[in-house]
C-alpha cells in the first residue's frame, strides 16, 4: 500500500472500518486516504475520528485516487459509477463493496479495460475481525488483488475466490454473523434458564463463542477433533451435544447458508437485470 491513494466512495459503517483498520496496521497514512458521501455530518466524524480529507465531490475523490473503493448500497450503485468512470484514470483499481452486484455490470459502465474487483465482507470487519472474500475482474492483475487483500486484511482475513462462488461466501460469512449473533442469545437465554443473570450469561455466551473460533483458527484443527477434547465419556457436553443433534442444529445451519446464498442469487440477478437496462 506504500504510496498509494485510496478513495472511498461512501463513508459508512463498512469505509469507517476499513479506514480504521488501515490506518490501525499502519500500512498507511491519514494523507493517503479521502473519502465522499452525500452527508456533511459524515464527513465532519471522518475527519475527527481519522484525520482524513473528505469531500461531496465524487468525480473529484476519483480522480485524485489510483484505489477507489465503491462503499455504497447497491441501490445507487449505477449511479455513483458514472462519477467514477467520468474520473477514473488509467490504471486506478476499482474495488466494489456493494452486495450482489456483479463485475460485469460494473466494468459494463466504465472505461475499456478497467481494473475491477468485487468484494463480500462481513460486518466483524467492524471489529477488525471481518471475513471477506476478493473475486477479481477481467483485467485485474496479480498486484491489484494484492492492494485489495491488504485493504481487508487489515480489518481481518480474506480469501481469492472465483466471482461464481461470491454468493455461496454471501450465505456463509456475509449472512453468518446474524447467525451467530441468534445463536449467542440463544446460549446467554439457556444460562438464565438455569439461574445465571443476564449480563453475566452473556458475557459468557460471547466469550465462549469467540473464544472457540479463535482456538480453530489458531490450531488449524478440524472442529470435530476440537469438539471431542472439550467431550468427556458420560459427560456434561456430549449430553449438550445429543440435544443440539436431537434438535436438528447441524441440518439447520447448513438449511441456513443454502438458503441465504439462493438468496444472494436472486438478489444478483435482479440487480444485474437492473443494471443492463
Amino acid at each position: 500500500m506504500e504510496g498509494r491513494r485510496i478513495g472511498f466512495v461512501g463513508g459508512g459503517s463498512m469505509a469507517s472500518a476499513l479506514i480504521r483498520g488501515l490506518l490501525h496496521s499502519a500500512t498507511v497514512t491519514a494523507a493517503q486516504i479521502r473519502a465522499s458521501d452525500l452527508k456533511e455530518q459524515r464527513l465532519a466524524e471522518l475527519r475527527q475520528t481519522y484525520g482524513i480529507e473528505t469531500t461531496d465531490d465524487n468525480e473529484g475523490l476519483v480522480r485524485w485516487a489510483d484505489v477507489v473503493v465503491i462503499a455504497v448500497k447497491p441501490q445507487i450503485v449505477d449511479r455513483i459509477l458514472g462519477a467514477v468512470a467520468a474520473g477514473l484514470n488509467e490504471g486506478d483499481v476499482v474495488i466494489s463493496v456493494a452486495a450482489g452486484v456483479p463485475i460485469e455490470a460494473i466494468e459494463a459502465r466504465l472505461p475499456d479495460r478497467a481494473r475491477v474487483i468485487r468484494s463480500m465482507p462481513n460486518t466483524a470487519a467492524i471489529a477488525l475481525a471481518g471475513a471477506t472474500a476478493i473475486a477479481p475482474g477481467s483485467h485485474a492483475t496479480k498486484d491489484d488483488l494484492e492492494v485489495a487483500r491488504a485493504l481487508f486484511e487489515a480489518v481481518g482475513r480474506c480469501v481469492v475466490l472465483d466471482e461464481t462462488l461470491i454468493d455461496a461466501v454471501t450465505g456463509l460469512s456475509g449472512s453468518g454473523p446474524a447467525y451467530v449473533m441468534l445463536m449467542i442469545e440463544a446460549l446467554a437465554d439457556g444460562g438464565v434458564k438455569v439461574g445465571l443473570g443476564r449480563d453475566t450469561a452473556l458475557l459468557l455466551a460471547a466469550q465462549t463463542v469467540y473464544g472457540a473460533a479463535k482456538l480453530q483458527l489458531e490450531t488449524g484443527e478440524h472442529p470435530g477433533r476440537l469438539k471431542d477434547m472439550v467431550t468427556s465419556p458420560g459427560g456434561t457436553a456430549i449430553a449438550g451435544l445429543h440435544t443440539l443433534e436431537a434438535g436438528g442444529l447441524r441440518r439447520t445451519l447448513i438449511d441456513a447458508v443454502e438458503a441465504a446464498t439462493n438468496r444472494a442469487i436472486e438478489l444478483g440477478e435482479q440487480m444485474a437485470k437492473k443494471l443492463r437496462r
